[in-house]
C-alpha cells in the first residue's frame, strides 16, 4: 500500500488528511471514511490502509481541522472507561461546532478532491464512518446522490433526533445502498425499527444489523469497546458492500 499526508483545499481553509491506496499504477474506487469523535490516529490509519488492501482508494480527512490540524486532543494509546468522559468534555466543542452546514461544505471539497486524484477510477464513490462519522456519511450521500453508491455506518452517532434536520429524514434523497451496524445499547429495539421505516419509506436499500455483544466504538482497538467479532462482522458487511456497489 502507498500511503500520504495531504491538505485539501475547502471554502474555509485546508484539511489535513490521510490516504491509502494500493501501489500498482491503476486507478481504483475511492471511499470517503469519516473519523470517530476522537479524530485521526493510528487506529484509523491501519483501518484505511486495510480497507485499500481490498483495492481502494481511502481519504481519510481531519473533519475538526478549522480548530487546528490533528492531533487535537492528546489520546492515551489506548482509550479505557476512565479516559472517555475527560476526553469527550475536550471534544463536545468542536463535535458542537460541525454544524450541517459545515458537513456539507466539507463534502463537496473531499468528493471533488477524489475526483481530481489520477488514482482514483471515474465512478460513484463509497463513504463510511464510525461513530459521528456515521451521521456524516448519510448526510452526505443525501447531499450528493449523483457521487456517492454506498453508505456505511457503524457505531453511529445520532440518526434519530427531535430536530427538523435529523439525519434519517433524509432518506428519501438518497440514492445509494446503506447499511448501519449498530451497537447494542446505542438504540432501542423501537429506534432501531423507525430508523428501518424511514430508509424503507425513502425507497433505499438497506442492510442495517444491531451486532450482539458490542459497545458503542467496537471496532476502535485503540479503545476498551473493542470487539474483535463486532469488527469482523463490520468487515464482512462493508467489503460486499462496496464490491457489489462501486467500479472495479
Amino acid at each position: 500500500m502507498a500511503t500520504t499526508t495531504l491538505l485539501i483545499p475547502t471554502p474555509d481553509g485546508q484539511a489535513d488528511a490521510f490516504a491509502a491506496f494500493p501501489d500498482d499504477g491503476r486507478r481504483h474506487p475511492g471511499v470517503l471514511l469519516y473519523m470517530d469523535v476522537f479524530g485521526p490516529r493510528p487506529r484509523l490509519e491501519e483501518m484505511a490502509r486495510e480497507l485499500a488492501g481490498h483495492g481502494y482508494f481511502v481519504l481519510v480527512p481531519h473533519i475538526f481541522y478549522r480548530e487546528g490540524a490533528a492531533p487535537l486532543l492528546e489520546l492515551p494509546e489506548h482509550i479505557g472507561e476512565e479516559e472517555r468522559p475527560a476526553l469527550f468534555e475536550q471534544v463536545m466543542p468542536f463535535y458542537l461546532a460541525h454544524t450541517a452546514e459545515r458537513v456539507l461544505t466539507d463534502a463537496d471539497a473531499y468528493l471533488a478532491y477524489l475526483a481530481e486524484r489520477p488514482e482514483v477510477a471515474d465512478g460513484p464513490v463509497g463513504v463510511v464512518g464510525y461513530c459521528l462519522g456515521g451521521v456524516l456519511a448519510l448526510r452526505t450521500a443525501a447531499a450528493r446522490p449523483d457521487r456517492v453508491a454506498a453508505v456505511a455506518g457503524f457505531h453511529p452517532g445520532a440518526l434519530l433526533t427531535d430536530e427538523a434536520d435529523s439525519p434519517h429524514l433524509l432518506a428519501p434523497k438518497v440514492t445509494a445502498e446503506v447499511h448501519f451496524g449498530i451497537a447494542e445499547g446505542d438504540m432501542t429495539p423501537e429506534e432501531f425499527g423507525r430508523l428501518n421505516e424511514a430508509l424503507e419509506a425513502g425507497g433505499v436499500r438497506h442492510g442495517n444489523e444491531i451486532y450482539p455483544g458490542t459497545q458503542h466504538g467496537f471496532t476502535m482497538a485503540d479503545t476498551s469497546a473493542y470487539s474483535p467479532e463486532g469488527t469482523r462482522r463490520h468487515w464482512d458487511r462493508l467489503l460486499p458492500l462496496l464490491a457489489r456497489t462501486l467500479t472495479h
